[in-house]
């Protein structure tokens, strides 16, 4: 499967430390709530490290972004991805692993060291991260150039971005300027609850297809009913996506709305789902498909993705996600 359109990730480049808890006394300890995205420094970082070393780890290049560009390329799809690293061994097996997937790295580098987000699955499969943002929280509007657009047809943005507010203004500028449709995941519900304003300007001047779960919704709308929050995200963008959880995903363009439901799966970790989401999402609508057939896809990635530990999936995993897609693009 491929597809003639490009797309470019802007995201925060980090190496997710997944850490599978034994139960959730350490997000206590660390005073972190569950379910959150706490940005740390570098002291408390090494801190939830040293804490949790006993614990069964793995490695994966992540970030929100990079995880849905990851999808996109595991499917077919042409890809870049713009993000800031250190020159150290994080930075070094966060490009190797971009190039490892096909994608295409426009990787700042920085003296400071890399990013990472230890991630931490409580027994019932949700995820709590705590993250040393790094060299990528550096990235900055004077980083960005009019040639890393040239050629793509999407720009997909991580709401983790957002409190740059300077990078985003110039990044959605350059993509308008060079005629990309830009998509938008809110990625947490406290960014958007800190960012509020500025995210719902952005959203209205620049963003194409915007991406929220029922808690981001909320936060970014103010509506508790995913279904209400919809119609006021559909007032602002041409697409809008909400997700519920087990119970799907509601779509909405020109006044129709869809709902797409989930596939059977067996939770393991909720980490990725909403970045494979998206990135099954923007392959069908990069293929032509129908809203419904984008959505379904989308299904396909987020339920493979949470019977793995982490965001990143086997070669087992996406032979059975490919066959599904190439039923639904028959």
């Amino acid at each position: 499967m491929s597809t003639t359109k490009k797309i470019l990730g802007l995201g925060n480049a980090l190496v997710d430390i997944m850490t599978q808890l034994e139960d959730e006394s350490l997000l206590k300890n660390f005073g972190l709530p569950k379910g959150s995205m706490q940005l740390v420094d570098k002291t408390k970082s090494n801190q939830v490290v040293e804490g949790t070393k006993h614990l069964k780890t793995s490695l994966a290049a992540g970030g929100s972004a990079a995880n849905t560009i990851n999808g996109l390329a595991k499917l077919g799809a042409s890809c870049g991805f713009i993000g800031k690293i250190g020159k150290d061994e994080m930075g070094e097996f966060f490009s190797d692993d971009m190039k490892n997937s096909g994608i295409q790295p426009l990787l700042i580098q920085s003296e400071t060291e890399s990013g990472r987000a230890v991630a931490l699955i409580s027994p019932d499969s949700e995820r709590t991260f705590a993250t040393f943002l790094g060299a990528s929280v550096e990235l900055s509007d004077a980083d960005l150039k009019p040639e890393h657009f040239a050629g793509y047809n999407y720009l997909h943005i991580e709401g983790y971005l957002v409190q740059n507010h300077a990078l985003i203004e110039k990044a959605l500028q350059l993509a308008k300027a060079e005629g990309l449709l830009v998509s938008l995941d809110l990625a947490s519900y406290n960014v958007v609850e800190d960012n509020l304003a500025f995210l719902q300007d952005m959203s209205k001047k620049y963003v194409d297809i915007l991406f929220a779960n029922e808690e981001e919704a909320r936060a970014f709308t103010g509506e508790s009913d995913p279904e209400k929050a919809l119609e006021i995200i559909a007032q602002v963008v041409d697409i809008a996506i909400v997700k519920v959880g087990k119970n799907g995903s509601f779509i909405k363009k020109d006044g129709v709305k869809y709902k797409v439901g989930v596939i059977q799966a067996l939770s393991r970790d909720t980490t990725g789902a909403g970045d494979l989401y998206a990135g099954g999402f923007l392959f069908g609508l990069m293929n032509d498909l129908s809203l419904e057939k984008a959505g379904e896809i989308g299904a396909i990635l987020s339920g493979n993705v949470i019977e793995v530990i982490g965001a990143k999936m086997d070669n087992e995993h996406w032979t059975k996600i490919n066959a599904e897609v190439n039923k639904i693009m028959a």
